[in-house]
């Protein structure tokens, strides 16, 4: 099912009232693009793997929907929680899984290329996770726009609306803080 930003954002501001319908039509609008973001995750994933796109969706849906007091700005601000949300989730499955896989025979990891969970790439997207938390420190809207841009699939116009910044200093930083960032993870592997 098809639906406009607009109709989007519109059905967000009646679920932050309370209107059951408004969520009820919510879930079938904001699904498909939330299974997109977690197949972006899982593409290199191995096919048998136990967590599969469709978990990931529906444990990031629970957790977004399950706080009372949620408030989503517009449908970007929305898919960008969505996807820190996954990304939370994938790392926290990482680290519960991969904690003896640290350490050596670590290969570099090209920022540009998806990273998801598996047991060859955990460490990797523990190590990505953690140069985030350092950047995030330095640089908290560079950390933000990393997230947008890479985890969440956003645009460089609708990063630009979620942080309310000009998409000339999205792209800017952006650059910016992948130079940072592969250079953080050669370091770290």
């Amino acid at each position: 099912m098809e639906a406009s930003p607009g109709e989007i954002t519109r059905l967000l501001a009646g679920a932050q009232k309370g209107d059951a319908e408004a969520v009820q039509k919510l879930v079938p609008l904001v699904y498909g693009e939330m299974r997109r973001i977690a197949a972006q995750y899982m593409r290199l994933e191995r096919p048998d793997h136990t967590l599969q796109a469709t978990a990931l969706v529906h444990e990031a849906y629970l957790k977004m929907v399950g706080k009372s007091n949620f408030n989503w700005e517009n449908r970007a601000h929305f898919f960008a929680v969505a996807a820190r949300q996954m990304r939370t989730i994938l790392i926290d499955y990482a680290r519960g899984r991969g904690r003896d896989k640290r350490g050596g025979g670590q290969s570099k990891v090209p920022l540009d290329e998806g990273l998801v969970f598996s047991p060859e790439k955990s460490s990797e997207l523990i190590a990505l996770d953690e140069a985030l938390q350092r950047l995030e420190k330095l640089d908290p809207r560079q950390s933000r726009i990393v997230e947008l841009r890479f985890f969440g699939g956003l645009s460089v116009a609708e990063t630009a609306v979620v942080l309310g910044i000009s998409d000339r200093t999205v792209k800017r930083e952006w650059n910016v803080a992948r130079l940072w960032l592969h250079r953080e993870i050669a370091r770290a592997v």
